[in-house]
């Protein structure tokens, strides 16, 4: 639920102490939204530490989240590709920490580094491995089992998101998400 690729940071943070090429570090309080869909920003972002959704907002503002970006994930690479707007905000859910890379440092590095382009190629490989599976799961099985299959992933589920990011991700209302979650601890605490 939450996704990282450990290999990705680790290479950077080889990469950063080099000094070789432009790589900022920044951090961003909780909440904190450092992307907005349908902009163009000009840098490249890699999580060192903390939480963050990608979300797509429709034209009545309600969410939907596309993925929960762990250590090691990047956002705002696609645009650099299409040289489109943004497709998805990001919010920082937790204190983020991240590496920040201008376009024109992204661009050389894919030039010039075949481990980083390969790292980069094969974490946007693992995007779209990642969605189609988890987008026809949750269009096909009901919410309780969506909630046993991200309880299973993640335990501390509904410690660390809140209900509401929760209910955004499977596609459902908050109120059906707590009707689903008083339903499934009615039945673990009264087993047939």
């Amino acid at each position: 639920m939450i996704r990282t690729n450990h290999d990705f940071i680790i290479y950077i943070d080889k990469l950063r102490k080099k000094g070789s090429y432009e790589i900022d570090e920044q951090v961003f309080a909780p909440k904190t939204m450092i992307l907005k869909q349908d902009r163009r920003y000009s840098s490249v972002y890699l999580i060192r530490e903390g939480i963050a959704k990608c979300y797509i907002t429709d034209e009545n503002g309600k969410e939907f989240i596309q993925e929960f970006l762990g250590q090691g994930m990047e956002f705002g690479e696609l645009e650099i590709f299409s040289n489109k707007l943004t497709i998805c905000s990001v919010t920082s859910v937790s204190e983020l920490k991240v590496y920040s890379f201008p376009h024109s440092t992204y661009r050389a590095l894919l030039k010039e580094d075949p481990t980083f382009n390969g790292l980069v190629m094969k974490a946007l490989a693992d995007k779209i491995r990642y969605k189609a599976p988890r987008h026809s799961y949750q269009h096909s099985y009901p919410i309780e089992d969506n909630i046993l299959r991200l309880q299973k992933l993640f335990p501390e589920l509904t410690e660390v998101l809140p209900k509401k990011d929760i209910a955004n991700y499977i596609g459902v209302t908050t109120r059906s998400l707590n009707r689903a979650l008083k339903e499934l601890k009615q039945k673990q605490d009264n087993p047939k």
